[in-house]
């Protein structure tokens, strides 16, 4: 995921390079590299420790293309320019290898906000299966294969955590 970040004292990219597992990522912030771990995460905010610094994040109202927030205390906006939606298919299974797997699993924790098929439908390669709010973002999670919804594992409202199965799908 590629973002911007605005303040008061300027502009700067970053891009999240490499997932290391258990909530640790690795960042890109122009030409240097930074270890990020996310030690809790809420649709009110987030709280990482960034190269060995806690910090505490609060949202505020956000749009589909803007965050609002403050960090640290200080009033922020990132203004998103993403491919969330293509990242998180991707990674959920989207890929070729990921033909023959019957789960669809959740790359990210989120709350369940819709469920667009139901048990016995027919669903090609890329169409919505469920959409998913994370970090008050909405993430449409699409079908990684072609084939007929066996089950679904989820309900509209529930929560999910990453990895976990959202459907099976044969």
């Amino acid at each position: 995921m590629e973002y911007k970040i605005e303040d008061v004292t300027g502009t700067f990219n970053g891009q999240i390079t490499k997932n290391l597992g258990n909530n640790e990522y690795l960042i890109k912030i122009g030409s240097d590299e930074h270890n990020l771990r996310i030690l809790a995460m809420d649709s009110k905010g987030i709280e990482f420790i960034l190269d060995q610094k806690y910090h505490k994040v609060k949202y505020l109202e956000n749009t589909t293309s803007q965050m609002n927030m403050v960090v640290d205390g200080v009033p922020m906006k990132i203004g998103m320019n993403s491919q969330f939606d293509s990242i998180v298919y991707k990674n959920s299974g989207g890929g070729d290898s990921a033909n023959s797997q019957t789960n669809l699993h959740s790359q990210i924790p989120g709350k369940v906000v819709s469920i667009n098929v139901g048990e016995g439908d027919s669903v090609k390669k890329g169409d919505v299966v469920c959409v998913l709010e994370s970090m008050k973002m909405q993430v449409s999670i699409k079908a990684h294969k072609d084939g007929n919804v066996r089950k679904i594992k989820v309900k509209t409202g529930g929560s999910v955590a990453k990895n976990d199965v959202l459907a099976e799908i044969e």
